[in-house]
């Protein structure tokens, strides 16, 4: 059965902004996994990569970002918590204590790095996404009978943002 492009905006859209995974979104819209899985395959190599897309949300949302936001605050109470030994631990040389400062200072810079580095293609399209989203806001709240038409041509949009950004 052939499925129309607005079905496949939608499983699109299921999977990009819902976040929830191909076969739920394809579920969702009565379409055959292993089509589902055509679609996405056939959007990548058009350029429109759904995973980034979805990881783009996803930060767009705040989710990555309070990974990151985790992970360092875990990492820094680890740094204080092995500090505080450090300076605990009395027979330690001062040599070897600097060794471990250093370490531990390496360490954290590389996190420092690996946050900024994180998703950099994810992170512009983040931003993209994150700006059509308050544009939809803005429409619903000062011009709601502009929304719908307007949420249907961004829709579309998401899209072209992908091959962009994606």
């Amino acid at each position: 059965m052939a499925h129309s492009d607005d079905t496949r905006r939608a499983v699109r859209a299921s999977f990009v902004f819902d976040q929830l995974t191909l076969e739920a979104s394809a579920a969702l819209h009565q379409v055959p996994v292993p089509t589902a899985r055509r679609w996405k395959g056939e959007a990548r190599r058009a350029g429109d990569d759904w995973d980034k897309a979805q990881a783009a949300q996803l930060l767009a949302g705040g989710g990555i970002e309070e990974i990151a936001r985790q992970t360092m605050a875990a990492f820094i109470q680890q740094v204080q918590a092995t500090t505080t030994a450090l300076q605990a631990d009395t027979d330690l040389p001062p040599a070897e204590r600097a060794k471990l400062l250093a370490s531990l200072s390496d360490s954290f810079a590389k996190l420092m790095v690996s946050n900024r580095r994180l998703m950099p293609e994810t992170d512009r399209l983040a931003v993209a996404l994150d700006v059509i989203k308050r544009l939809l806001e803005f429409t619903k709240s000062r011009y709601p009978g502009n929304a719908a038409g307007l949420a249907e041509m961004l829709e579309a949009f998401g899209e072209e943002l992908g091959k962009a950004y994606g």
